[in-house]
């Protein structure tokens, strides 16, 4: 099995997995009146967003009030629950992350050199970057059309982006623009392929967490949007040589023509048809 998501009913729980990400699952609850929980933990991080209505958040031995635009946090083993106030409508979504992924990206942040998990010490935030942040991940990573390359960056990024701020920690970028360029190489080399983070971080021999920050420094853009780009420029050399859409739109690595169409347009404010006359 690919990937899974799960939707029973407008009201019901929406679950997203997928086997090439074993360590991050989503869901999201439209109408939080239908599920109540008793006080629970996990053993993995949870961290959530409040996308709609109010409702009440225990955490350990505290309780607060959280509405639209709240992310919310949990280490493992932290008990809590968060349920409706007085039947109101209520949504959200949250993201489950496996604790030694976590723990290793901390690790590559420069936290700590030993094997263990730090804790966050923030159980509720309204910082807007990160609810939007949240939003964004949850939505690349329920989108069939994008890639396990994408999905992962946008992974990486986002938790770097959490733990920078809610967890931060002074850690200059200090590896040369080589090694960048070896990633970029690397990319631009293998286009066409079903790239996955580890290939390129294993080529450049740079960790997920810097690769994603000082790619996107350096070249303006993530490495999968670098990917993408040279997706195009690989689909253009083969419209000009007169190949089929349909044909050029699988050899240079997208998913289906509808992606590539999208993508195209997106590129270059035309359309393959346009661009191929």
């Amino acid at each position: 099995m690919k990937h899974t998501v799960a939707k029973y009913a407008d009201k019901a729980p929406r679950f997203w997995r997928d086997d090439a990400l074993p360590f991050i699952e989503a869901r999201s609850i439209a109408d939080g009146r239908e599920v109540c929980y008793a006080r629970h933990s996990h053993a993995h991080f949870s961290i959530g967003a409040i996308t709609a209505g109010h409702s009440t958040y225990l955490h350990e031995q505290s309780a607060f009030e959280v509405s639209a635009g709240t992310v919310v946090l949990m280490n493992p083993g932290d008990v809590h629950a968060c349920n409706p106030i007085d039947d109101q409508p209520w949504s959200y979504l949250m993201l489950y992350v496996e604790t030694p992924w976590l723990t290793d990206l901390q690790h590559q942040l420069g936290f700590s050199q030993d094997s263990a998990y730090r804790r966050f010490s923030v159980t509720h935030t309204r910082d807007g970057n990160l609810f939007a942040g949240l939003n964004d991940l949850y939505a690349i990573l329920v989108d069939p059309l994008q890639d396990v390359l994408s999905k992962h960056s946008a992974a990486v990024e986002f938790f770097t982006e959490v733990q920078q701020q809610l967890n931060p920690i002074a850690q200059p970028l200090r590896e040369p623009n080589f090694k960048l360029e070896r990633a970029a190489d690397y990319i631009r080399d293998n286009c066409t392929l079903m790239l996955k983070l580890e290939d390129i971080c294993e080529a450049a021999q740079l960790s997920p967490s810097y690769l994603i920050r000082a790619f996107k420094q350096h070249y303006g853009m993530t490495p999968h949007a670098y990917l993408v780009n040279r997706r195009i420029q690989f689909a253009r050399e083969q419209l000009r040589n007169g190949k089929l859409i349909a044909e050029v739109a699988l050899e240079a690595g997208f998913a289906d023509q509808a992606h590539f169409q999208r993508a195209f347009k997106q590129h270059l404010a035309a359309t393959p048809g346009q661009y191929r006359g």
